[in-house]
């Protein structure tokens, strides 16, 4: 079972494998560098090398990446446009050299230039990205999002017409993430709405395509497009609805990580690993 949290880089990148040994987390998520801030310190060849050692000396792989908030490869606007694909390219370039294999992505914004404008500005996005990083094995990994606002990739079928429209459709993943999920309409809290919703994602998108999911309960309900992640079993999803995915043997190799609220570290991401890690059902 692969199953942690996103946890902080403080200190350095390699820091962060002593925090999930400390949690006992088989994967985990981190950002490599600041989500708030678009230029970043280069990650020096000692740096590289300590994280290199720290995930051989405790097993822990895969390591996932989140790309920066301020991106947004949808909007219209010209040089925020572009500042947000160099930024990118960075972020991948730091993933390749750390050998982390997905760098989850917020497909952006239209800017209430349309849906159908700011699906294309994304794969155009993705087609100038992927062009200088050829030979790259991290992918990007395209989170489905709440649908908050002028949001893009809200149903699945807008996630597979970002990855249809670009020119390598092999190096593009997903993240799947129970709160924007719920709130962008998706219902999977009884087996059966669940299993309608993961065969309907099997169909749009494909399973083949899902390499990351995010575990978070939601302080909104149902198609309320209102993105505010709750602990685990305190929100609108409820605990056992979260055991749905955990026993899912389609997902046995796929990293299943926490980003619910951690206002006392590491108490937070105790409790709510605590409530995942009762929902797993011995295969004994």
């Amino acid at each position: 079972m692969l199953l942690g949290a996103h946890l902080s880089v403080a200190g350095g990148v390699d820091k962060s494998f002593q925090r999930a040994v400390d949690l006992n987390c088989t994967a985990f998520q981190i950002f490599t560098k600041s989500n708030r801030q678009w230029q970043a310190k280069d990650l020096t060849p000692e740096e590289i090398d300590r994280y290199h050692q720290q995930q051989q000396a405790t097993g822990i792989t895969p390591v996932v990446c989140h790309a920066s908030y301020l991106l947004n490869l949808g909007t219209p606007d010209e040089v925020l446009w572009h500042k947000s694909i160099e930024a990118l390219v960075l972020e991948l370039e730091r993933c390749e050299r750390l050998k982390i294999p997905y760098l989850v992505l917020h497909p952006g914004s239209h800017v209430k230039s349309g849906p159908e404008a700011g699906l294309a500005r994304v794969a155009q996005a993705l087609d100038i990205i992927h062009d200088p990083l050829s030979g790259y094995e991290v992918q990007v990994a395209l989170e489905i999002s709440a649908g908050q606002g002028t949001s893009l990739g809200s149903s699945f079928e807008e996630i597979r017409q970002m990855i249809d429209r670009t020119k390598n459709p092999e190096r593009l993943a997903v993240c799947f993430d129970t709160c924007h999920a719920l709130v962008a309409g998706y219902e999977f809290r009884t087996p059966e709405t669940y299993e309608a919703m993961i065969q309907e994602f099997d169909r749009v998108i494909g399973l083949d395509r899902l390499k990351v999911i995010h575990l978070n309960d939601s302080e909104k309900d149902l198609g309320s497009h209102v993105d505010r992640h709750a602990h685990i079993g305190e929100g609108c999803i409820g605990l056992e609805a979260f055991g749905y995915f955990l026993n899912d043997p389609r997902f046995k190799t796929t990293p299943f990580l926490l980003e619910t609220p951690v206002d006392n570290d590491p108490e937070d991401n105790e409790r709510n690993l605590k409530a995942l890690r009762s929902l797993i059902k011995s295969s004994g």
